[in-house]
């Protein structure tokens, strides 16, 4: 489904318009991004059941909020699609041995994006139109699909997800306050790695890591740099600020899925 109406409020784009059309999201998604990284947090080391719930949640929010970043809403087929997309990512993990859930992933990312392009197909807008659906459609699902990624991560190193969410939870609301440049990003990134040698070092290290305080800080850093790249790119601007509220709190951790399962296989080796 193509581009809707823009929202309320919004400013459609111009020529007329002058400055960067980068500006920060702001504190209040940082806050939500960080209630819902410390969750992830916290219920990883439960289980794989236990972390459903706002693993779901957090898809929801991805599928709609690229969208919204990409100016499209409303476009409720796209973000159906995407989302049911999330779900039968999160079913093929939950069924398949821990080794198979890359193969899993990548299947089931195979067969959403044929669905997304006899989506586009049916489309009955301009080329162009249907050109920045199929696109927008596309890059939805696939970050949607990724998120996938801390449920197959918990199978093999819950302490991993701990860590690399840890690092989101504390680098989005510290950028989200900070946001000069230079100055944010690099307190962000040091406040994530003391806090993940705090978690690797205290009581119960042994969930985060088995070597000390070290590797969990790392993990934690890299989610760190996860959440300044997801911000990074919900921080475009155009046509409103309306827009990119919602990827704003998503893309920090969903940015981090990949990078969790990679932590995971490397705490795990």
């Amino acid at each position: 489904m193509g581009a809707g109406p823009a929202p309320a409020g919004a400013t459609a784009p111009s020529a007329h318009r002058t400055g960067s059309p980068i500006i920060p999201p702001g504190p209040k998604p940082a806050v939500l991004t960080a209630v819902l990284a410390a969750l992830v947090a916290v219920l990883a080391p439960v289980g794989q059941w236990a972390l459903l719930p706002a693993l779901v949640v957090l898809q929801v929010v991805t599928a709609a909020g690229w969208f919204r970043l990409n100016g499209m809403w409303p476009a409720r087929q796209g973000i159906a699609l995407a989302f049911a997309g999330g779900l039968a990512a999160d079913a093929a993990v939950l069924l398949v041995a821990p080794r198979y859930a890359v193969p899993a992933l990548l299947g089931v990312l195979g067969v959403w994006f044929l669905l997304v392009l006899v989506l586009r197909l049916r489309h009955r807008g301009g080329a162009d139109e249907r050109l920045d659906a199929l696109t927008a459609g596309a890059a939805s699902t696939l970050l949607t699909i990724s998120t996938a990624g801390l449920l197959a991560a918990t199978a093999v190193h819950a302490g991993a997800v701990t860590a690399v969410a840890a690092g989101v939870a504390i680098a989005a609301p510290v950028r989200g306050v900070l946001t000069v440049r230079v100055v944010g990003p690099v307190v962000a990134v040091l406040a994530a790695a003391a806090l993940g040698a705090v978690l690797g070092s205290g009581p119960g290290a042994g969930v985060i890591s088995s070597v000390e305080s070290l590797p969990a800080a790392g993990a934690a850093t890299a989610g760190a740099v996860c959440a300044l790249l997801g911000l990074r790119v919900a921080s475009y601007d155009w046509p409103s600020r309306f827009v990119h509220f919602t990827a704003g709190v998503a893309l920090p951790l969903t940015v981090s899925a990949p990078v969790a399962y990679a932590v995971a296989r490397w705490f795990a080796a």
